[in-house]
């Protein structure tokens, strides 16, 4: 019964999502109102009847309907029910399920807003935004369904299908598979919802565009009705490669949260396009430059979003993060070049108007700099890019396999990277249009000063590294600029008004949310950059077996082994734990207790580090054997991992810088009472 419910909700969403196309279309051609309000109407209903099926599947789940076959594919009775629960997006079908789930929340809530302003881009726009949806829920409901149950025939054969096959008795298995070891991390809870939010998120910008391009408007109305849209999947999508880094480092066991795993970099791409469309938008808005540009970096993000969906679900890679084989590949390649084309195809119809009268007056402008800011964002998407597909590339030709590894990426993305922290620290002095090299000079000279404290003091503690010191060097800068310039209007509107700092801190940035929350966003940028530089620079280890009381050391800790113990949890699990006690510089600071569990329903065994954490840094502890019988001999592996905290925190920087910025200040305000600013309703 819920069965079925769920598959022909399934198939209802298929055909709503498809009418809302049709309806559209009608409107174009007709002008008829009620044909663009029928559309938005069906594009509502599709959340509905998907909200429907991902109820129905989460009901298999946690009701151990085994005789399903993802449900027996990716649970069992030992997991917990909240496990069972997130099982939902734990295997292909269902994450293909929330992921569609998702994108119907964002386009029904886009649906609900006033479009008096937009009405002659709405058709498109749902045009846009339901062909994608309707692509990813008819990969649901005929190659990828998750509610597919398992059948026997007379000759002991089991197949899954939706529909009973004549003669065949349904098959339900004492116990499911369980879910992979892997995703039973409480990260897992979050990473993925958060990186298919921020993924299906910049399908709504993407939409707008696609809108503005089919009827030829070439204002900046779509940027200012999706800024917002942007920001929070910007946001989301930031979280979610945050969250996956903390699962990397808490499961996987390498002591590290980044490993330039291909299926990280596809996550990467589109934040890298849509970062750099955040900042080139705010151009057009401001002097309407940048329009084509802006055009093709949302459309390169669309399309990012969708081949990185592809390298993740078709199997071509090989990676802890991405799904089994599957048969959706050829699908999702055609469905790529199919919208890249028609979008490349209604830009370059479009390319003309698109112009600008406004020319870039100088590169040392707030113009030029965002611009070379873009550039550089574009350097690291085209070295990932190419990271990501040469090994595909040289397999198609050569027939061997190739593997690109992290020092590539580190060497080519590196010093952009460290080019954009430059940028970050320069760019809020510059003025628009064009800034002389003295007014710079005479912005700029106190934070430099201030920031040669932090490499300065560097020397002193011993470090001679040239890299890390001007790295260091400049995330100090940027964190000077941004504070001073908090400091600087908070200065000067403090004697325009009379108002004392603090009373006009909080003016100047609750009426200019958009420009301070984008500041707080680079201070969290600094914090993850003083993380990644700690553990990548000054990361140590050291690995050694130990009889029970011995002791190895690593920088200004030891550890001392004291017990083994094996016992059977109650999810199934049989663990395997070690106590060691943490000394620091000779006093006892506390234990750890890293482990080995070995899962006996899929017969995977998992490391599960122990950490010993302050803002100083990680004492990371990983058990790599044992031997029980006799000395009680353990080997484990150790990391220090100094600052690595600051990049969790930078995260925090994230959240609500972006809060802040979304929230609507008076320039917000003015603009939606304005009627001027925008074009006039068909």
């Amino acid at each position: 019964m819920i069965v079925n419910l769920g598959y022909t909700a399934l198939l209802l969403a298929l055909i709503c999502s498809l009418y809302s196309i049709v309806s559209a279309r009608v409107y174009i051609n007709t002008n008829r109102y009620q044909w663009v309000d029928s559309a938005r109407n069906a594009v509502i209903a599709v959340w509905f009847l998907l909200t429907l099926a991902c109820l129905s599947l989460v009901y298999l789940l946690t009701n151990e309907h085994f005789e399903i076959e993802y449900v027996a594919s990716v649970s069992s009775r030992a997991m917990p029910w909240y496990l069972k629960a997130t099982a939902l997006w734990g295997g292909q079908a269902g994450s293909l399920l929330f992921w569609s789930w998702l994108m119907s929340t964002y386009t029904g809530v886009v649906m609900l807003r006033d479009w008096s302003k937009e009405r002659d881009m709405q058709p498109y726009i749902i045009t846009a935004s339901m062909l994608t949806l309707a692509f990813f829920i008819s990969l649901n409901a005929f190659v990828e369904n998750p509610f597919n149950v398992l059948w026997i025939d007379s000759f002991g054969n089991i197949t899954a299908s939706v529909m009973r096959p004549n003669a065949n008795l349904m098959f339900t298995p004492k116990d499911g598979a369980g879910l992979n070891p892997l995703l039973r991390h409480p990260g897992m809870i979050i990473h993925p919802p958060m990186l298919y939010l921020g993924f299906v998120g910049f399908i709504i910008p993407y939409s707008f565009a696609i809108g503005a391009l089919a009827v030829g408007r070439t204002d900046s109305v779509w940027i200012r009705a999706t800024r917002r849209w942007t920001l929070v999947a910007w946001l989301f999508l930031s979280l979610g490669l945050l969250l996956g880094g903390r699962w990397a480092y808490d499961v996987l066991g390498w002591g590290g949260y980044w490993g330039w795993d291909p299926v990280e970099i596809a996550a990467l791409m589109p934040w890298l396009t849509g970062t750099a469309f955040l900042h080139s938008v705010i151009i057009q808005e401001k002097h309407g430059m940048f329009k084509r540009w802006n055009m093709i970096l949302i459309i390169l993000t669309y399309a990012l979003v969708i081949f990185g969906t592809f390298l993740t679900r078709s199997g071509v890679l090989s990676s802890v993060h991405a799904f089994a084989q599957s048969s959706i590949g050829p699908l999702f390649f055609m469905f790529i070049t199919i919208t890249f084309t028609i979008s490349l195809v209604l830009l370059f119809r479009g390319w003309e108007t698109l112009g600008s009268s406004k020319t870039l007056t100088s590169w040392l402008s707030r113009e030029g700099l965002f611009l070379l800011n873009n550039l550089l964002f574009m350097g690291i998407l085209v070295a990932c890019f190419w990271g990501v597909i040469y090994p595909l590339i040289s397999e198609i030709i050569t027939g061997q396999k190739v593997t690109v590894g992290p020092p590539f990426y580190e060497r080519t993305t590196g010093p952009q990277f460290a080019a954009l922290l430059f940028l970050m620290g320069i760019v809020p002095l510059v003025a628009w249009r064009i800034t002389t090299v003295n007014r710079l000079g005479h912005l700029i000279w106190k934070p430099t000063i201030i920031s040669l404290v932090v490499p300065i003091i560097s020397m002193i503690s011993g470090v001679m590294n040239f890299a890390a010191l001007l790295s260091l060097w400049l995330a100090s800068l940027v964190f000077c600029v941004t504070i001073y310039e908090f400091y600087r209007g908070a200065i000067a509107r403090s004697k325009s008004s009379g108002n004392n700092f603090y009373v006009a801190l909080w003016l100047l940035i609750s009426r200019n949310r958009r420009r301070y929350g984008g500041y707080i966003v680079h201070l969290g940028v600094v914090f993850m950059a003083v993380g990644i530089i700690g553990v990548e620079m000054f990361q140590t280890e050291t690995q050694g077996t130990l009889a029970l009381g011995e002791r190895m050391h690593l920088g200004e800790y030891s550890l001392v082994y004291r017990d083994l113990t094996e016992f059977s949890a109650n999810d199934g699990r049989v663990v395997t734990r070690a106590t060691l006690t943490v000394y620091k510089n000779n006093k006892a600071i506390g234990k750890l207790e890293p482990q080995r569990d070995y899962y006996k329903d899929s017969m995977q065994r998992m490391t599960i580090p122990d950490i010993y954490s302050t803002l100083e840094g990680d004492l990371y502890v990983l058990l790599i054997d044992w031997k029980p019988v006799g000395l009680q001999q353990a080997t484990f592996k150790v990391y220090l991992n100094p600052l690595i905290n600051w990049i969790w925190i930078g995260g925090f920087g994230f959240i609500l810088g972006t809060l802040v910025a979304t929230w609507p200040d008076q320039r917000d305000r003015d603009i939606l009472t304005n009627n001027k600013s925008f074009a006039q309703p068909l």
